[in-house]
């Protein structure tokens, strides 16, 4: 959730038992193994993305166990040290092991799948039972040790990924203050944008999207309920991809809103998030947003998959930002020049029906999160006992149902199905949000504007690629992305029109991470 709607008085305990603590709270990393001395290897790894990677895993240029190695000592230079972008909480002590097990089994002939030997690192909700806590960033869930893999761990596993470690998050995924700043929580301390680490990561998946973009780790998985994986994707200056709700099992997640929550990938390229994605696509009975799909998503990353595309580029979810709108309308030239037709549409946007949403997220919030505590051995069963001081106004069973159906209906079937077929639309385009702001952690985040609530409220996807650079006086440039949207399953389409589009561009620049943080905390 990147939308700071709740209540001033829902300040959680934990956010105030930190602060009394102190200013600044230590990260809590635990400190894996590491050979400081790495052997010779002729291979590039900085910000390689999956295809280099893996393409070299495949023909013996690289092992696991030197890719590890390489992210270990990148999290040790400026995770706490260096940069300071706190954007690991905790590391797998068996990552390097585990690395090494998978190398033998390569040269044995046993590839177990496509993330074979590739390290992910995890948002700190999703539940893993290798002995990592699942804290929500939140100091009353530091000893939650879940008893079982979530189900999209057990997928990434599968298909022969390492688990490096729970990435920083924005504490209870910013649903929690009016005036939260993204990226910080109370076991993580304060995320910070590698490209300028005086300015915000967006939330809440806030340390997966730093951690990529900072060549920590080749994947990261974060989730949105509404904003918290393309926010800090455009910001961070990488792709991520908020899929159709249900596609990928929101088991072992600790959660916000079953109406909207979703996991999904973050890296530095379309066809590793897509490759990503994949691997944790499953069909999952007791999550009721579930659905089958036999689709191969990745034969869809096609070079050429902007020609005849019929694209509407949503004007009212611009006007925020002059520069970031500048940037953008250069941007439809590339999408017309790969063969595009764009259509110029409106939309209901996020002031009509963003009372419903939250409405709907209040009532789901604590009946979801009572679900979860079931499931755990931790004291704690109800928001009640969670929250110091409960002042929610609890939402009645007419309110809610009354508000999902507006959210939904404005943000789906009369918003963006109502562009699609009233205008002979495959997908819509917009400023995915603007540049990141300056990190204040007196009156919070400062948002401008933002394309992710359509697809967020409605369940559908939503793909975030890097579209260049903000630059402003004396300023590092900041990064900032285009979102691809369209209605539910449509993946296959955003994926060839996303590819298409940032194969003709390759935007992406990595941020120059200085010896010595420059924040001022």
């Amino acid at each position: 959730m990147s939308l700071n709607t709740l209540t001033k008085s829902t300040l959680s305990l934990s956010f105030a038992l930190a602060l009394a603590a102190c200013q600044t709270p230590p990260v809590r990393t635990t400190q894996a193994p590491v050979a400081m001395q790495q052997s010779e290897v002729n291979f590039e790894f900085a910000h390689a993305d999956y295809r280099t990677i893996n393409q070299a895993l495949e023909q013996g240029e690289l092992t696991s166990a030197e890719l590890v190695t390489y992210y270990l000592q990148r999290i040790r230079a400026h995770n706490q040290q260096g940069a300071e972008l706190r954007a690991v909480i905790s590391l797998n002590p068996d990552a390097l092991a585990e690395a090494e097990t998978l190398d033998k089994a390569r040269k044995q002939g046993d590839v177990r799948g496509s993330l074979h030997g590739i390290p992910v690192l995890l948002k700190d909700n999703i539940d893993t039972a290798d002995g990592l806590a699942n804290t929500a960033g939140s100091l009353l869930f530091a000893e939650n040790f879940p008893e079982d893999d979530a189900a999209l761990v057990k997928n990434l596993r599968a298909q022969g990924a390492i688990i490096l470690g729970k990435a920083n998050l924005s504490e209870w995924a910013n649903f929690r203050s009016t005036r939260s700043s993204s990226g910080w929580s109370g076991v993580g301390g304060l995320a910070r944008n590698p490209y300028d680490t005086t300015r915000s990561t967006c939330g809440s998946s806030a340390g997966s999207g730093a951690a990529v973009a900072a060549d920590f780790t080749t994947f990261a998985v974060g989730t949105e309920t509404d904003g918290s994986l393309v926010c800090p994707g455009a910001v961070n200056g990488i792709v991520s991809i908020k899929p159709t709700l249900g596609l990928i099992s929101r088991d072992g997640i600790i959660p916000i809103s079953h109406s909207q929550d979703t996991a999904g990938p973050m890296t530095r390229s379309v066809a590793g998030a897509v490759t990503l994605m994949q691997a944790m696509a499953s069909y999952d009975g007791s999550d009721a947003a579930s659905f089958r799909t036999d689709t191969v998503f990745t034969q869809y990353l096609n070079e050429d998959g902007l020609e005849g595309k019929r694209i509407g580029v949503v004007r009212n979810l611009m006007g925020y930002n002059e520069l970031l709108d500048n940037q953008f309308e250069q941007q439809l030239e590339v999408l017309e020049a790969q063969g595009a037709t764009l259509v110029d549409v409106e939309m209901p946007t996020y002031g009509e029906y963003g009372d419903a949403e939250f409405t709907v997220l209040l009532y789901e919030f604590k009946q979801d999160m009572a679900n979860y505590l079931a499931t755990t051995q931790l004291p704690y069963r109800n928001m009640a006992d969670l929250i110091e001081a409960n002042n929610m106004t609890e939402a009645d069973e007419p309110r809610y149902q009354k508000a999902l159906e507006k959210s939904k209906r404005l943000a789906g079937a009369e918003g963006i199905d109502a562009m699609l077929a009233d205008h002979d639309l495959d997908l819509l385009v917009a400023p995915t949000t603007g540049p990141s702001w300056k990190i204040d952690l007196v009156n919070g985040d400062h948002y401008a504007g933002s394309a992710s609530s359509p697809a967020a409220v409605a369940g559908y996807p939503h793909i975030t690629v890097p579209m260049g650079y903000i630059e402003l006086p004396k300023q590092p440039k900041l990064p900032v992305g285009i979102s691809f949207f369209s209605t539910a399953h449509a993946e296959p389409v955003l994926i060839e029109a996303a590819y298409s589009y940032e194969q003709a561009t390759q935007h992406r620049q990595p941020p120059q991470l200085s010896a010595t943080a420059t924040h001022l905390d």
